[in-house]
């Protein structure tokens, strides 16, 4: 039975056009993937069906749940609808949930504001029961629990608990897993898989990981530009693609990148034994204070040319390693060098070290200025330099920066805004490089990218190899990329190195138990002969 149908559903925000002409539908128990590239209107289509549209937002066409035509109905009727027949999960968990409100409370409000006649009780009741269900079970995961108490896959299955509480018959998620590592991502699908099968919902899943639209998907939609290019059952699609777009993507999404020959063996950075333990808060109001040891005896020798990779899951310890790498905290025991020179002296980060290290964040835009030009932005690392270039050799240090990751001189005069997400990447790369660094620490630096976009980055980091020969630690939660760009890769589980070595041997036949178990979680896009 057909659970959602949208029929030539166009959209425009101030007279621009977003969508033109959507067709698509949802069966009760069917799992239907919208994919395409940022910007494509997967988002705006999911938006449209909740009835979460911008003011100044314009719709043709129809929406119907349940054979029920929900455009034209009150705020207050989609208020009652919301929750009680479709549930939302959105992107970023943190940003959905309510910082000062427990976990428990959130779920209960749901049930609450739905069913007034449900006492308080009863509703911290239903909602312990849902976030059981949802891998949250109470004696681990008590309902006096914070978000941020929370890792990010456990804040996304209180989003799914909110949106599961009433039993809804619609389902959206929208990049259920694009944050999270490969462990956490094949636990939250599978979830979402079981939600499908147990209470026969539809599930609409927008994402621009391909691996998993054709692991889970029964329909695929492929969108751009606002509209539908193509559609189909997930197995016939991917054996027939008839539109380009589709045959583009999909290659995007198993781009591999030939990185140059590493240079002979020169030690840059040394990491021997380090040790980083935090403080935690006493349990009682006289017993000692706790302790938690986030890096545990790590040991490793990243070599001048090197493409070295770091994988693991949420809170294994990367962040906090990083950290230590740059000087931004400082080790119990163990030493770190760049270059022979210790990253700390006595209690003080080495300056003249911490010049020869520049990172490149997750989230361009969060990390850069929105008030500066971009001339301005990717020379912030000037500060760090005893003496600066200036006047027409700041000039030309810009223009070179930014024609290094295939952006023009002139882009220095714009705002950081006036780019997309993949040029804002480009931009980030560019700060990085201008001061030459020693060391580049690549930070979750595509995992929010779509396939064509990361395709294109991959490609400049091989290509900046050549040019600039590049040492860099490569931190990601996408194994195929890690794969891809790098040389050697170490992988890391509670605060350890569990296993280290060339990247295509770990991949291959990796030893450690944990190893193999990332390995077996990551989606894989089945071997499909892409057509060109």
């Amino acid at each position: 039975m057909t659970l959602l149908e949208i029929n030539q559903l166009s959209l425009s925000i101030q007279s621009y056009p977003v969508l033109h002409d959507v067709s698509l539908s949802v069966a009760e128990g069917e799992i239907v993937a919208i994919t395409g590239e940022s910007g494509s209107g997967k988002s705006m289509t999911a938006f449209a069906v909740m009835q979460l549209l911008p003011k100044g937002a314009h719709t043709d066409g129809w929406i119907a749940l349940a054979g029920q035509d929900i455009t034209g109905l009150s705020e207050a009727d989609l208020c009652q609808m919301r929750g009680n027949d479709m549930g939302m999960v959105f992107q970023e968990p943190m940003t959905a949930l309510n910082p000062v409100q427990t976990i428990g409370a959130q779920v209960a409000e749901t049930i609450r504001i739905h069913e007034p006649q449900v006492s308080l009780a009863q509703a911290e009741d239903r909602a312990a029961q849902t976030l059981a269900r949802v891998g949250l079970p109470q004696d681990r995961f008590p309902l006096s629990r914070f978000p941020h108490e929370l890792s990010g896959g456990q804040r996304q299955r209180v989003v799914i608990a909110m949106a599961i509480a009433l039993r809804p018959r619609l389902l959206i998620a929208d990049e259920p897993t694009t944050a999270l590592d490969v462990t956490t991502q094949a636990q939250i699908l599978d979830l979402l898989k079981s939600l499908v099968q147990e209470d026969g919902m539809g599930l609409l899943i927008i994402t621009h990981d391909l691996a998993v639209v054709a692991d889970m998907a029964d329909r695929i939609v492929v969108m751009r530009k606002g509209e539908i290019v193509e559609q189909g059952a997930t197995g016939d699609l991917l054996r027939d693609m008839r539109h380009p777009y589709t045959r583009m993507l999909f290659a995007a999404s198993s781009h591999e990148v030939t990185l140059p020959a590493a240079p002979a063996p020169l030690p840059l950075l040394e990491v021997r034994n380090i040790t980083r333990d935090y403080r935690l808060p006493r349990k009682t109001p006289f017993g000692p204070p706790g302790s938690f040891r986030a890096v545990d005896d790590v040991s490793f020798t990243l070599q001048r040319g090197e493409r070295l990779g770091l994988v693991g899951e949420s809170g294994c310890g990367k962040s906090t390693l990083t950290r230590a790498i740059l000087g931004l905290e400082q080790v119990q025991n163990g030493s770190i060098t760049l270059d022979g020179e210790p990253v700390f002296t006595g209690n003080q980060p080495n300056l003249v070290v911490r010049r020869k290290m520049q990172v490149v964040f997750q989230d361009p835009f969060g990390s850069f200025n929105p008030r500066h030009r971009v001339a301005r932005l990717i020379t912030e690392p000037f500060h760090l330099l005893q003496d600066p270039p200036t006047g027409a050799a700041r000039t030309h240090a810009v223009a070179e920066a930014l024609e290094a990751v295939g952006l023009s001189a002139t882009d220095g005069d714009k705002y950081i805004h006036e780019f997309s997400g993949g040029q804002r990447q480009r931009i980030a790369i560019a700060r990085a490089l201008i001061i030459r660094p020693e060391l580049i620490i690549f930070d979750e630096a595509v995992s929010a990218l779509d396939v064509s976009v990361r395709a294109q980055i991959l490609d400049l980091l091989a290509e900046l190899c050549r040019d600039y020969d590049l040492t860099y630690l490569f931190i990601s939660h996408d194994l195929s990329v890690v794969r891809s760009v790098t040389d050697r890769v170490l992988v890391m589980k509670s605060g350890q190195i569990v296993e280290q070595g060339p990247t295509r041997e770990v991949f291959e036949n990796p030893q450690h138990i944990y190893t193999q178990t990332l390995i077996a979680a990551a989606p894989v896009l089945p071997d499909i002969g892409v057509p060109a």
